[in-house]
């Protein structure tokens, strides 16, 4: 191995080293602080002018809200350490016409990544989902979700989502208003929980039911 090459590695390893530091940094540093905004949502104000967001503490939502988005999204939330290895397997016999992305991954894009399919962006998501779980309880995983979470065009959530679609606070929400906007997920933008579709009743009446059963069966137990 010649010297510039070792001198070459060298400097990768060290650059490395600080992004995992960076990295580390933020996820203890956002388990008491919120995040001020990602990626995301920074592209989506650049591209539109503006976004409605506005953070919620977890008490002030709903409980129904929490429980309608886990059971719309990642039902074993409770269960699992990040990877729900089930959904992944499930997936995996579909053909991958469906995710399998948990709540605790889809924090670590929003918060720490970028969208997309890239390999990379995937990988660095493997890495510092189990880091986020750690660090993070699953209440506060879930805090993060409900409001960073884009729920419409612009609005990123569920204050945002409240108002915009049922001009009311995310602690007022009823069951169904709460079902309505879990349904909207993962289609904000195709998707209205203010103008429901045929599938979207179907499907927040299949979101009120799963709320219901996680509820009695102790797997919202982690974050209520």
């Amino acid at each position: 191995m010649t010297a510039p090459f070792r001198l070459i590695l060298k400097w990768l390893g060290r650059a490395a080293l600080v992004v995992i530091a960076i990295y580390l940094a933020l996820i203890v540093v956002f388990k008491f602080i919120n995040p001020p905004t990602d990626y995301y949502m920074w592209s989506e104000r650049h591209r539109l002018g503006a976004v409605d967001q506005q953070w919620v503490p977890i008490e002030d939502i709903a409980p129904v809200m929490a429980r309608s988005v886990v059971a719309a999204e990642d039902a074993n939330f409770c269960n699992h350490w990040g990877f729900d290895m089930h959904a992944i397997r499930e997936a995996l016999d579909d053909g991958a016409n469906r995710g399998a992305s948990t709540i605790s991954q889809q924090v670590v894009k929003n918060v720490f990544l970028w969208q997309g399919r890239s390999w990379i962006r995937k990988a660095m998501e493997a890495a510092l989902t189990p880091a986020v779980e750690a660090v993070w309880s699953k209440r506060r995983i879930l805090e993060v979700y409900l409001n960073v979470a884009e729920f419409d065009e612009g609005a990123f959530g569920v204050d945002a989502a409240a108002f915009r679609y049922f001009r009311t606070s995310p602690d007022k929400l009823s069951a169904r208003q709460a079902a309505l906007i879990a349904a909207v997920l993962p289609d904000p933008k195709g998707r209205s929980a203010a103008k429901p579709s045929a599938f979207m009743q179907r499907r927040a009446r299949a979101i009120i039911d799963g709320a219901a059963t996680i509820k009695n069966d102790g797997r919202a137990a982690c974050f209520e």
